[in-house]
């Protein structure tokens, strides 16, 4: 969906569907293999989800080093994804920023890992 589409309606029962967590990254690693430049993480989104990976295409304002110990939302509930050599089994989010690169979406205050967004 572009910037420009009316958004597709959806009952807040729909939007309940989609668990979308707080996790810390614990490791992350540059991805040579993806089609475009992405980074591999290892997440921890605590003892009831637990320890997650995701590729994400962020290499344009975030380094591996940078990542690590930073929290994130994800949505820790679609289907595992094969991406090349690699599972992603959570869609880390951001947004566009004015040039299209993703910017990671994350809360403003260090909470407890795990926490559900409502």
């Amino acid at each position: 969906m572009s910037s420009n589409e009316p958004a597709t309606p959806i009952t807040f029962d729909d939007f309940l569907k989609v668990d979308i967590r707080v996790g810390r990254i614990l490791e992350a690693e540059p991805f040579p293999e993806a089609r475009k430049p992405a980074i591999k993480l290892r997440i921890d989104f605590g003892p009831e989800i637990g320890v997650k990976k995701s590729s994400a295409q962020i290499t344009r304002h975030y380094t591996p080093e940078a990542l690590i110990g930073r929290q994130v939302l994800a949505v820790v509930n679609f289907p595992p994804r094969q991406i090349g050599k690699f599972m992603s089994e959570v869609l880390t989010l951001g947004a566009p920023d004015r040039d299209g690169e993703v910017v990671l979406l994350r809360p403003d205050q260090d909470i407890p890992i795990g926490g559900r967004m409502y």
